[in-house]
């Protein structure tokens, strides 16, 4: 009877005793145990009898689709019978668990797989809007396949004609601009024509490629196609605004740069900006002239480095959420970071609506898919799978050399433990003494000195020993020189910069420095000068130095401290190991042993996990909470 019954089987709590608190449950076993017929007979000692649920599915659906002022509504009901209609926000209130729904009286519904796929379907792309179901216009195709083989399902000659309209652009095969100077490989020139058929919808869209593998080509190829419908705006950070203005002159020479930072009245810029025009910003400035910005209407508006817009409540996420543009393109080699809440906010600027309120979102996916729902991570991926496109460097460019990474475990001197481990035992103790409140903040700023510490004791005090990082490091840069090899070195705080900087002056380096206070002009020169050959080290911070930058002149690249998610440290070692590098290029990543450090790497497997997740099986979404933070204080 347990193999005819798998159900009841899984709740037996002696010989020939089950039982069950929860309706959902003895629902199920009462269906399996009705599909034994004659062989089982159903007897109620007391109280009201259970009935059995009656079953429905796919006829018993009614969808109409109609075109709405700002998105598409969806009227969606069950038919129980002649007399009985359930509106689908009823239905939603009124389910036990995911196959049963409770009616009036006792009774209940059994809801067949299928009916029930497309109903989790529906919620998750719908929000409630009156009796209706309010659906971006970007999820169309996807309400499309949802109501296939209803036979309760129709469709206002609005939507008909908007889902004609899209199966035309699927096919659309755009021409390369006429004087685009760059010739694509073949992964890009797929990218252009996925990008080219999204802006033919109206839509939005997320190039998502790895480090190096030429987003910036393909999104200037996109906005020679799409130049002659109207102005452009480019927003990137600060640091990448002249790499922008010198690519789109080398590639794009149609287009018309107009950085608006050096625009004598920028009003006038914005206001004046037309076809073939293109309107370049950093993302500070965008937060200063978001009320310009915001009062024009552009054909296209790309998010370099967009993964800045991570937080849903900046000034510059606020502000680009505001802007008026036909189609928006996203640009960022790490979509995700570390939580999926970064994902609503991104693509709450590049496809308006796609997922829905962030209270939603969270309720529907982020909270779900931390605990472990594989369901609803499958429902976000298929969601998202239209207006992402990502590839991986191992597979497009079989001519990228070979990129070696080595952890190099470096042992403390005594000087050093000690001083290491009495910043920790201040730390723990600090902590211990802190208010709930303030303990959050009190752990990153303990964290911070202790990362410091396992650097350098002297890049957290200055009259403190020395450590034993630096050494390894210019025994290994010593090394290269001597056989001609060049390296990047990067490092995350401004005391450890000094202290290598000094290093490198007192050892005879010729070296270039770039870090987040170096002025656009002089970042390009730099960066110029170091790729015609001159100098042996270039030294970056990890955030000024991490993007928007060509540095294929070297064939080492040296971590200095480790970042919590390597998909930054990946995209900082990716300015040397890119399309143009020649040579194989050789990562080192400089930990200290006994310390912090160990524990951040060991943090690197979860976080690479959860960034693949995001492109594949999504199972994780969790960020570092504050127990991980304490734990990191532990010695």
């Amino acid at each position: 009877m347990q193999d005819a019954c798998p159900t009841l089987g899984g709740f037996g709590d002696g010989e020939l005793h089950w039982g069950t608190t929860s309706v959902a449950d003895a629902l199920a076993i009462l269906l399996e145990l009705d599909a034994q017929g004659d062989a089982v007979r159903l007897e109620w000692a007391e109280g009201q009898r259970l009935e059995l649920p009656r079953r429905v599915d796919l006829e018993h659906l009614k969808l109409r689709v109609g075109k709405g002022p700002k998105w598409f509504e969806l009227d969606v009901s069950l038919q129980i019978d002649e007399h009985a209609v359930l509106q689908f926000r009823d239905l939603l209130r009124a389910r036990e668990g995911t196959r049963f729904v409770a009616l009036p009286r006792g009774r209940f519904l059994a809801l067949s797989d299928e009916l029930r796929a497309r109903l989790d379907g529906l919620e998750a792309i719908g929000e409630a809007h009156g009796k209706t179901l309010a659906v971006a216009s970007a999820l169309l195709p996807m309400v499309e396949d949802l109501a296939a083989d209803v036979p309760g399902a129709s469709f206002d000659d609005a939507t008909r004609q908007r889902l004609a309209r899209l199966r035309e652009i699927q096919t659309l095969e755009p021409r390369m601009p006429r004087g685009f100077a760059a010739t694509l490989r073949p992964y890009q020139r797929d990218g252009f024509v996925w990008l080219a058929r999204l802006g033919e919808a109206g839509l939005g869209a997320c190039l998502a490629d790895d480090m190096g593998l030429g987003k910036t080509v393909q999104a200037l190829a996109l906005l020679a196609h799409r130049a002659k419908q109207g102005p452009a705006l480019v927003v990137c950070p600060t640091s990448v605004v002249l790499n922008w203005v010198a690519e789109a002159a080398r590639f794009a020479p149609t287009l018309r740069i107009v950085p608006l930072a050096t625009a004598e009245d920028r009003a006038a810029a914005v206001r004046d900006a037309g076809p073939r025009d293109v309107v370049v910003c950093s993302y500070t400035l965008l937060g200063a002239e978001i009320e310009t910005l915001a009062a024009a209407r552009f054909a296209t508006a790309v998010f370099d480095e967009a993964h800045a817009l991570k937080n849903p409540r900046t000034q510059r996420a606020t502000a680009a959420r505001r802007i008026d543009a036909d189609f928006r393109l996203g640009l960022t080699g790490t979509p995700l970071e570390n939580h999926l809440g970064e994902l609503w906010s991104l693509f709450a600027t590049l496809v308006p609506g796609l997922l829905g309120a962030q209270t939603d979102f969270d309720r529907r996916f982020a909270a779900p898919i931390a605990a472990g729902a594989r369901e609803s991570a499958n429902r976000l991926r298929a969601l998202l799978r239209p207006f992402m496109l990502r590839r991986l460097k191992s597979a497009v460019l079989d001519e990228l050399p070979a990129r070696t990474e080595i952890t190099l475990r470096i042992a403390p001197n005594p000087e050093q433990r000690a001083f290491y481990e009495a910043v920790r035992r201040r730390a723990v103790e600090h902590m211990a003494a802190l208010d709930q409140k303030k303990k959050r903040l009190g752990v990153l700023a303990e964290i911070t000195k202790l990362r410091q510490a396992a650097i350098d004791p002297r890049v957290l005090d200055a009259a403190a020993p020395k450590g034993a990082k630096l050494d390894v490091l210019f025994e290994r840069l010593g090394e290269l020189r001597a056989e001609g090899h060049r390296a990047l070195v990067f490092t995350q705080f401004l005391g450890s910069l000094a202290a290598v900087r000094e290093r490198l002056v007192a050892d005879g380096y010729e070296f270039f420095e770039l870090d987040g206070s170096t002025p656009a002009a002089v970042r390009a020169k730099r960066i110029d000068a170091f790729q015609a050959g001159e100098a042996d080290v270039f030294l970056l911070s990890l955030r000024a130095g991490g993007q928007g930058v060509n540095l294929t002149g070297a064939d080492y690249v040296f971590h200095l401290d480790p970042w919590w998610n390597p998909a930054v440290e990946d995209q900082a070692t990716d300015r040397a190991h890119r399309i143009g590098q020649s040579r194989p290029v050789t990562v080192y990543r400089l930990v200290t042993e006994g310390t912090i450090e160990e524990k951040i790497l060991a943090l690197h497997g979860t976080k690479r996990e959860m960034a693949e997740d995001l492109l594949t099986g999504m199972e994780r979404g969790e960020g570092l909470d504050f127990e991980q933070l304490m734990g990191l204080l532990d010695g």
